[in-house]
């Protein structure tokens, strides 16, 4: 499964506004909401809960908060883009500035899993980190994805 196979264009936000980690996950959580049909409140519940357990915030600059929804059909990507950057308890205690929202259906451990690897191994990539940083729109983000999403 390839990142742009679940990765939503509408779930795609470049100019995040939130300068705490509830306010960001509010903002990832709303264009995924209506895609899905759940509730944002809960939605931002399961997210503060999961990260209650620790940090989704994997350090040097990204953070993929992830939770498992029970009325979920299929695997839902968002992407978010902070330029300033967020105190999201990363382990390395710096800023978040790329965020990757995954949601999965609550019987989907492999699937959950294989994609979280597979955005960890794009973003271990300086360049692509960097590249993504610096995207000012939506298609350039799915661009800059899609040339890489090739090579995993």
């Amino acid at each position: 499964m390839k990142i742009l196979d679940v990765l939503v264009k509408d779930a795609i936000l470049v100019d995040l506004k939130s300068v705490d980690k509830k306010g960001v996950l509010e903002e990832l959580a709303a264009p995924v909401t209506g895609i899905a049909h759940m509730d944002r409140n809960e939605l931002v519940k399961i997210l503060m809960n999961r990260e209650r357990l620790g940090s989704t915030g994997i350090g040097g600059g990204i953070a993929i908060p992830h939770g498992k929804m029970k009325d979920l059909d299929n695997l839902i990507l968002g992407f978010g883009l902070s330029k300033k950057g967020v105190d999201f308890e990363s382990m390395d205690n710096r800023p978040s500035h790329i965020f990757f929202l995954l949601l999965t259906p609550e019987n989907s451990t492999g699937v959950h899993l294989k994609l979280l690897a597979r955005i960890s191994k794009l973003l271990k990539d300086e360049s692509v980190k960097e590249r993504l940083f610096h995207a000012s729109d939506r298609e350039e983000v799915l661009r800059i994805i899609g040339e890489h999403d090739e090579e995993f």
